[in-house]
């Protein structure tokens, strides 16, 4: 009984994970066809102003008269080049400083502490328009970065937290005793422990830094045209989204489907880390 009881729980929830990973799926799989196809050229006027869907155009065209799906799915390719790269830089810094700060005198975790609670009170897209603010322009590689710093700030309080609770266990202070590095100490142990649940605040990283970066594009200062950011052909769709609202539905739809297809598979990912929500789902 206890065996049938706790099996179905996993059953129900491998749902969420299954949706997510479908729906980021698809985005990778678009985003990868674009490199070697996309419908029309990104750049070329192929249709009448703000026509709308039909068998030439599935999703319509824009003011321009270029192609809406076209540009849709070269947004899918940019919002993973977002996620994946914001993400990286961010992992990067916010692991190192984290693990640095949980190793550190109490008076410098405390004082790195104290930085990264005020950097955290400040929101992500503020920060990142700071960064992208102080470049001499805007572009795509400079909206990841920024991003990226934007986000390192929550990773290392969180990577702070968990490797205090693994250096405090008895296996790492035995590990001290025996004369262990510290380095070490973080790849046999500290890492291997603090990494699911890490891997889940991450996954949920990735859909802010796709958000975000859409809002940056929304705002003029995130990947420059011709890069098709869903941000941007939301910004552009505005004025025409009651004479021609496919131009600003598509690409919205686009944005909230990754985005949601992410937070599903950050459940997953905690339901895998976490064998009492797994056996409670």
């Amino acid at each position: 009984m206890t065996a049938v009881v706790a099996s179905a729980p996993r059953r129900g929830a491998s749902w969420t994970w299954r949706i997510g990973l479908a729906l980021v799926g698809l985005h990778v799989v678009v985003g990868l066809l674009t490199l070697v196809w996309t419908p029309y050229d990104p750049g070329a006027m192929t249709g009448g102003r703000l026509s709308p869907p039909s068998l030439a155009h599935w999703a319509g065209t824009d003011r321009l008269g270029r192609d809406v799906l076209t540009e849709v799915m070269i947004g899918s390719r940019i919002a993973l080049q977002v996620g994946i790269g914001a993400v990286s830089i961010g992992a990067a810094i916010g692991i190192t400083i984290g693990i640095i700060a949980a190793f550190a005198t109490r008076w410098r975790d405390d004082a790195l502490a104290a930085t990264l609670d005020i950097l955290i009170a400040f929101p992500t897209l503020l920060i990142a328009m700071l960064v992208v603010a102080a470049s001499e322009q805007a572009s795509l590689g400079t909206a990841i970065l920024a991003l990226g710093i934007a986000l390192s700030a929550v990773v290392a309080r969180l990577t702070r937290i968990l490797a205090k609770r693994v250096i405090q266990t008895d296996y790492v202070t035995a590990a001290r005793v025996s004369g262990s590095s510290w380095l070490a100490i973080v790849r046999e142990h500290v890492l291997p422990n603090i990494w699911p649940t890490l891997s889940v605040n991450l996954a949920l990283q990735f859909g802010l830094a796709v958000i975000a970066e859409a809002s940056l594009s929304y705002l003029g200062l995130g990947a420059p045209p011709p890069n098709a950011s869903w941000g941007r052909l939301l910004q552009e769709a505005q004025g025409t989204v009651y004479s021609a609202p496919f131009g600003a539905i598509v690409p919205g739809l686009a944005l909230v489907s990754l985005t949601i297809g992410v937070n599903l598979f950050a459940d997953g990912l905690r339901d895998l880390a976490d064998p009492l929500r797994r056996g409670r789902g």
